[in-house]
């Protein structure tokens, strides 16, 4: 194998492929870790070298060919393959494509490398040999491939085309498949995800791919293959325009390099030909041009379906969602939220004005608070009036004091002031500038201010 060392680093250890190529041991028991680490070591590097081959499918026959080293091939090959199968890694190609139709089988007769009883007949004689033509699918790598596909298909120039020829497919496909065996098992593999639908049509294989958006394939309809006659028109039509094209070109031409040589007639006929062939070019153009138009309906047509099955599903959306609403209940609604509004805010008023005992009465608090009042007057100084307490109205508009309240002052104290100059001479004697005899003086008339006024004896 020439690329073996590129897909494992322990391909040129001696000692390590020894044991790689040995067989198996019948009884798995008596050495487990031997044993799976042999397994997983040939298991990997079947699927990283068909992946590096870019095929989807593998047989004994082809592996002992691609692991041989040394003039050596590994023995326990075929120990590994049934295993992979056991566990699903591997599938032989007949089973794979056992659940497709009859139709896609008679598609692809001749694709497949084996014939689907040679597997059976083997596992009916009780035999464990894998037949070394076997063909088997590896199920990571083929799914691996329909991908692939289905993403160039997506990214080409047929992205718009719903259906397509099987040599448009292969063309298209180049890069991807390297045989028309592993195209057909990704087809398989997208037929199995509902993503591609095949099919024959008067002859012609066909293969229908899953649109963008679309969550699984439709069966061939009878649109799908007008619009696809369509599309083969339209094809055939461009290709005939672009030949009369040079056809016309070729004429022209052909009719100055007679005129160049003096053969004026044959150049006129030259010209003749290239007015022909343009006349027939005009009329293949605007069928064209008529195919193109009828597609654009199409198209927009489909459009139209896709926005109407949208509108569809949004008016069953809104119906389901407001099945349980009404105008009643969501007037209903509206008083309830104001009723709680106008509750809230008398919470609010009420917490704001205070906390006030409900057992206290607001009338005998004010009757205390009068009695405090009074108890805080100043008592009457002896010798002086009482200040009346009657209300006297604001200043500006008092009226003339009525014969109760003049009633109610006291008598105007009145005594006659016998006193002599020289009386009045002594007491300023009396005063003096010191501060002592200052305060003497201050409470002596301050003490006794009518003692002054009496008259002498």
């Amino acid at each position: 194998m020439s690329n073996s060392a590129d897909m494992s680093p322990e391909w040129e250890d001696d000692e390590r492929m020894n044991v790689m190529f040995s067989d198996f041991n019948e009884n798995r028991d008596v050495n487990t870790t031997d044993w799976d680490s042999k397994m997983d070591f040939w298991t990997a590097l079947i699927v990283k070298g068909s992946r590096d081959r870019g095929t989807v499918c593998v047989s004994l026959q082809e592996l002992n060919k691609t692991f041989r080293r040394k003039e050596r091939s590994p023995l326990g090959l075929a120990t590994v393959i049934q295993s992979m199968a056991r566990c699903g890694k591997i599938q032989r190609e007949s089973e794979f494509a056992a659940n497709m139709d009859c139709g896609w089988l008679s598609w692809g007769v001749g694709l497949l490398l084996v014939k689907p009883l040679k597997w059976t007949f083997s596992t009916l004689l009780g035999s464990s040999q894998v037949p070394l033509e076997e063909s088997f699918v590896v199920i990571e790598l083929v799914k691996e491939k329909a991908e692939e596909l289905l993403k160039v298909y997506r990214s080409s120039e047929f992205a718009s085309c719903s259906i397509l020829s099987f040599q448009e497919l292969c063309t298209l496909s180049s890069d991807v498949c390297a045989d028309e065996s592993t195209l057909c098992m990704a087809l398989l593999q997208l037929q199995r995800d509902k993503k591609v639908t095949v099919s024959l049509h008067e002859g012609e294989k066909i293969v229908k791919f899953c649109q963008a958006g679309q969550d699984h394939i439709s069966p061939v309809s009878d649109v799908d293959m007008g619009i696809y006659k369509l599309q083969r028109s339209e094809k055939l039509l461009e290709e005939r325009v672009e030949k009369l094209a040079l056809e016309a070109e070729k004429c022209k031409e052909e009719a100055r390099v007679l005129l160049r040589e003096g053969k004026k007639s044959q150049a006129l006929r030259c010209l003749r030909g290239r007015k022909r062939v343009e006349q027939r070019a005009e009329s293949l153009f605007a069928k064209l041009e008529s195919i193109r138009g009828i597609l654009d309906r199409v198209a927009q047509s489909q459009t139209d379906k896709m926005v109407m099955q949208a509108y569809q599903a949004g008016v069953s959306a809104l119906r389901l969602s407001l099945k349980d609403v009404t105008v009643e209940r969501a007037e209903s609604l509206v008083d309830q939220i104001q009723e709680l509004c106008d509750t809230q805010d008398d919470v609010n008023q009420t917490l704001s004005s205070g906390v006030t005992s409900a057992d206290v009465d607001m009338d005998e608090l004010e009757e205390e608070l009068k009695s405090l009042l009074d108890e805080s007057k100043p008592d009457t100084v002896p010798g002086f009036p009482e200040v009346p307490t009657n209300d006297l109205q604001p200043f500006g508009k008092q009226s003339l004091p009525d014969t109760d309240l003049l009633s109610s002052l006291p008598a105007v104290p009145y005594r006659p002031l016998d006193i002599t100059a020289e009386q009045l001479e002594d007491e300023l004697n009396k005063l003096t500038l010191t501060d002592s005899g200052f305060q003497q003086e201050k409470k002596t008339t301050t003490t006794s201010p009518a003692k002054r006024l009496e008259p002498a004896q």
